[in-house]
């Protein structure tokens, strides 16, 4: 039985990982692994374009060329890090453990990602930080204090005016609106 690999762009949570599953079982494909962003299958023989077009109808999509495949793994990786909490513990800068995690120079994973999305590694960051920071104050459990660390910034006034920035407003601004204004993430 042969055996592919499949990068997957817009994976951004868990849901998207069974949605994906459920669909790739429902033509018939053995999963050998899932991930955010890639699964493994089995199978007979691999019908790409029906396997991308199912995808499509999901609000996914197929990714075959080298870079689209890479910028999907750094955006997976960014959102993984920020969903997890886990960026607020990271012991190293954002471009090192990009570069760790791919084994990839961040330099030439930088210039792939910004000629690809047209947008830095740098802002994409700042604006899935920012949309987390507004799914937390949604739900109106932390103090905008507790929501900074948690993101992992070095003070309450730098999610500010990283917040202010991108929405227009401040987080205090954003919560009394009660938050209606939220983006999918992977819009983003």
């Amino acid at each position: 039985m042969a055996v592919t690999d499949l990068f997957i762009k817009n994976m951004v949570c868990s849901r998207c990982i069974r949605a994906v599953q459920i669909e790739l079982e429902r033509q018939g494909y053995q999963i050998r692994h899932i991930e955010l962003g890639k699964a493994t299958i089995e199978g007979e023989s691999f019908d790409l374009i029906r396997i991308r077009q199912a995808l499509i109808e999901q609000g996914f999509d197929l990714l075959t060329e080298r870079n689209a495949r890479l910028v999907s793994l750094v955006k997976t990786l960014i959102i993984t890090l920020i969903q997890s909490g886990v960026s607020a513990q990271l012991k190293t800068s954002l471009s090192d453990y990009l570069a760790a995690e791919t084994r990839m120079d961040y330099a030439y994973l930088s210039h792939v990602f910004s000629i690809t999305e047209n947008l830095t590694i740098e802002k994409f960051w700042i604006r899935q930080r920012v949309e987390r920071a507004k799914e937390l104050l949604s739900y109106q459990e932390l103090s905008i204090n507790e929501i900074s660390k948690t993101l992992g910034y070095s003070s309450t006034a730098y999610l500010t005016n990283q917040f202010k920035q991108i929405t227009g407003l401040t987080p205090a601004a954003y919560r009394k609106r009660r938050a209606s204004d939220r983006n999918p993430l992977d819009w983003i």
